[in-house]
């Protein structure tokens, strides 16, 4: 999303945030004109911008705003606000908005059972090991952990490390729920009932752990966006943030008979403060992979490749210092589809229409030097001196 329109999401947020205070306090002609303002704003958003895919959802926060103005303006005069649920007609708003709540829950989110194994996730021992004892063996045996286990991880690195399939085999390996939460569109979609949203989130991982009596774990990604330090910080995202904070003492406190954990994961923990910290007492660094890691994640993709005898992935791991797994993997599919397209080429300037008469040549070493010279690593070295500097003050695994 560009900047002008987050800009422009940012306002809207502010003064819908805004007339949902002044709604709880009564004041009805603010609420009226901020939330009229917030629907300005977003309807000005979408014009300008309608290729967006949450434009959607900006059209249903609209509805939702009209809806309320239209209640405000046919209220009699004496007017009870969005709080006041012992008057009439309170509840059915209140019913109203936790089922848009609950309707914002389950799109926002993938809820599963993965098919994702250890084996899956090359290299990243280490890492493995650190989830098995955390999540893993109390799962499995919870009674031999007299004094507790973490139920609290952090997982940061730079992009493309592997955090989520991480996440996503540590549920596997437990036959649980894994829900996939994006911290980054929860802000951007829910704008004034974030602070509500994340109570329901947790909320349903909780009751899908005890109701169906399986382990669920959470994995919060780009969590840095909900929690991360700001120095313009509004009184909503405070909330949220404190929301959170709460949420995760529930489960490291008093959820101890539940199987539910979370998992945050960001590119930039030194955004994050001490408060969020101290309630992930894992912290764990998902590094750039090893010069081992990277012969197996060639050899994987190579597998799946037809190639000839130059191509070594022993060799291409060489070339390939600095880049990050989902970059080997670009790497590999940019190979591939070069050849592709060059099959394609190949049978439109001979005209011939019969594609089962045209061969898809082999993959060389020199095709996977071109696409190499010409793609970068999505990481630099200043970026790996950070994630060195933050590690051995913050991490905990």
């Amino acid at each position: 999303m560009s900047s002008a329109a987050l800009a422009l999401e940012g306002v809207a947020g502010k003064f819908a945030a805004e007339a949902i205070r002044q709604d709880g306090q009564g004041d009805r002609n603010s609420a009226i004109t901020s939330y009229q303002r917030a629907i300005d704003a977003l309807v000005k958003l979408i014009q300008l911008f309608p290729d967006n895919t949450l434009n959607a959802v900006y059209e249903q926060h609209c509805y939702q705003y009209k809806k309320r103005i239209s209640e405000l303006q046919n209220s009699p005069d004496g007017y009870h606000s969005q709080n006041d649920n012992n008057q009439p007609g309170a509840s059915i708003h209140a019913s109203s908005s936790n089922q848009t709540i609950s309707s914002n829950i389950e799109n926002m989110i993938i809820k599963e059972k993965p098919n994702v194994s250890w084996k899956e996730v090359i290299g990243l021992e280490e890492v493995k090991t650190a989830l098995r004892e955390s999540i893993v063996y109390p799962a499995k045996k919870p009674e031999l952990f007299t004094l507790g286990w973490p139920r609290g991880i952090l997982l940061y690195g730079p992009p493309g490390c592997g955090k989520t399939m991480l996440a996503a085999a540590t549920a596997s390996e437990i036959n649980g729920y894994f829900i996939n939460v994006d911290a980054a569109s929860m802000m951007s979609k829910w704008l004034g009932d974030a602070e509500k949203n994340v109570s329901q989130l947790f909320h349903m991982a909780r009751d899908s752990s005890k109701k169906e009596n399986v382990p669920v774990i959470m994995l919060i990604d780009e969590v840095d966006s909900l929690l991360g330090n700001s120095q313009n910080e509004n009184g909503g995202e405070i909330r949220v943030k404190n929301q959170f904070l709460t949420e995760m003492d529930g489960v490291n406190d008093k959820g101890k008979n539940l199987q539910t954990y979370v998992i945050a994961a960001t590119n930039k923990p030194w955004k994050l403060d001490w408060a969020f910290l101290r309630r992930f007492s894992k912290r764990i660094y998902i590094p750039l992979p090893s010069l081992e890691t990277r012969v197996s994640l060639f050899s994987s993709y190579l597998s799946k490749l037809k190639k000839d005898s130059s191509v070594n992935a022993a060799q291409l791991a060489q070339l390939i210092e600095g880049y990050s797994a989902s970059d080997i993997r670009d790497i590999c599919q940019s190979v591939q589809l070069s050849v592709i397209d060059e099959f394609f080429s190949s049978a439109e300037s001979s005209g011939n229409k019969d594609l089962t008469r045209v061969q898809l040549r082999d993959v060389t070493i020199d095709d996977f030097r071109k696409t190499i010279k010409k793609r970068r690593p999505s990481v630099n070295a200043g970026m790996i001196e950070e994630y060195s500097n933050w590690t051995k003050d913050f991490s905990a695994t």
